[in-house]
């Protein structure tokens, strides 16, 4: 069954009025025509960091998986990683079971999961259990990496087990990012050295950037190896932070997440993350004690703040929540282009969603 789709498309780095024939689950051909106008196609999003979402927690089971799938189109989304902090060493192998259950599911597609610990640094645990990153040895990781199903991991590489840790996960074809670090710049560059690929929300729960003293977020802006995770929600970082970000790292290495947890897509009040009370407020979520807890950030709302708050262009901030994140994870192309997946999003001048294909069927359309 095919299908024909016009507006305007997003082609590399611009904008081009077209039309794109869909035949199955890809694009079968793209086609420019300057007559043409209406919404902006574009790939659809890849959300590297989630945690949770519209009153879920992804540790809670296969259900919570199926729900944030179901939802997550909404905001432009068709593929993810359900992800999961530092936890008791029997959660992981009970997530990947509820992964391995959970798929096939409808809407988002996950992809596999990123466990964000726990082989991280206490001294930068956010709102992780600092006592669950110091019991963490390799047996710990032997059960990760027995239960399979994972794409992403967060390391902190000034661990003493760190290194070992990073060419252990890379061994079996899994990424890794660097992230909740206390790390100097040379323990930092020792772990892209190791195999590590990108950082983990930078900025936050990272060693600060001093002149003589650079730290995590100096090798993370320095090194062309690394590809950095932003959230860009005005919380975890400010703007002006965004903006040296991406006059740091430039549109090729630099990916948006969300850090999406329980409270986003929700009205305030509380909720959980891997098992601790977290309240919301309608714009930040937070630990009892006021430690920031994931986001409530969503992905259409990271790509219009990128082009609102930096100097990114449409395209760049598109391709940020699609391409690179992809690349991250080697999966198909995430662009507009013949033989690529017919995952993509319709936006309107806002970059609000009007609608979501993914594997070339429409799974969400807004309401007109």
């Amino acid at each position: 069954m095919s299908e024909e789709i016009r507006g305007r498309l997003l082609l590399g780095d611009e904008i081009i009025p077209g039309r794109l024939l869909i035949d199955g689950e890809t694009i079968a051909d793209v086609t420019r025509d300057e007559q043409e106008t209406g919404p902006i196609i574009a790939p659809g999003y890849v959300d590297l960091q989630v945690n949770g979402g519209y009153g879920v927690d992804v540790a809670e089971g296969p259900e919570a998986i199926r729900t944030i799938s179901r939802r997550l189109p909404e905001t432009g989304v068709v593929a993810y990683l359900p992800t999961v902090i530092t936890s008791e060493p029997d959660v992981y192998p009970s997530v990947a079971a509820a992964f391995t259950e959970a798929a096939g599911c409808a809407g988002a597609r996950p992809l596999g999961l990123h466990l964000e610990g726990p082989f991280l640094s206490p001294r930068r645990a956010g709102a992780h259990r600092p006592d669950l990153m110091e019991s963490a040895d390799l047996s710990v990781l032997g059960r990760i990496l027995d239960a399979g199903q994972v794409r992403l991991m967060t390391v902190a590489p000034d661990r003493p087990d760190a290194l070992d840790v990073i060419r252990l996960v890379r061994s079996h074809g899994i990424a890794v990012s660097l992230g909740h670090t206390d790390a100097t710049y040379e323990q930092f560059e020792a772990g892209a050295d190791a195999g590590a690929m990108m950082a983990t929300h930078l900025f936050n729960a990272m060693s600060a950037f001093g002149h003589r003293a650079p730290g995590a977020i100096g090798a993370t802006l320095l090194d062309d190896r690394v590809t950095a995770g932003v959230i860009a929600d005005g919380i975890h970082s400010h703007p002006a932070s965004l903006r040296l970000a991406f006059r740091a790292k430039g549109p090729d290495r630099l990916l948006l997440v969300t850090d999406m947890v329980a409270a986003a897509g929700m009205p305030p009040g509380e909720y959980e993350l891997g098992g601790r009370r977290v309240i919301a407020d309608g714009r930040a979520v937070r630990l009892p004690d006021g430690t920031l807890a994931g986001a409530a950030l969503t992905m259409d709302d990271a790509v219009r703040a990128m082009v609102r708050w930096t100097e990114a262009t449409v395209p760049q901030a598109l391709r940020m929540a699609a391409e690179i994140p992809g690349r991250i994870l080697d999966v198909p192309a995430r662009r507009i282009a013949v033989g690529a997946p017919a995952d993509l999003v319709v936006l309107d001048e806002g970059l609000k969603v009007k609608g979501t294909m993914i594997g070339g069927m429409w799974v969400y359309q807004r309401p007109e």
